[in-house]
């Protein structure tokens, strides 16, 4: 695998959660659904595979619970990676 130079923004979602606003545009026309972390405890309890929230819902959820979104997620131009996919986020380098 080649290395490649990028410059990143990092935000630690703990420390600076992103708030409803930042979801919605960051989500945008994507399916909110993929932003959902299926390995989050709040998840799994609420059964969100089988019953999932609604968008306004998904958001205000994971402004509270951060680590309900799916990480990382990678934003280049206006291509986006969510999740960790070694081969997705190569293809935007």
């Amino acid at each position: 695998m080649l290395a490649k130079k990028a410059e990143m923004e990092l935000r630690d979602l703990g420390k600076d959660p992103l708030s409803e606003a930042e979801l919605d545009a960051l989500i945008g026309k994507s399916d909110y659904l993929q932003f959902l972390n299926p390995r989050n405890e709040l998840y799994r309890t609420r059964k969100m595979k089988q019953k999932p929230p609604s968008r306004a819902e998904a958001i205000k959820l994971m402004a509270r619970n951060p680590n309900l979104i799916r990480r990382p997620i990678v934003v280049a131009g206006k291509r986006m990676v969510i999740g960790y996919d070694e081969q997705a986020l190569a293809e935007l380098g």
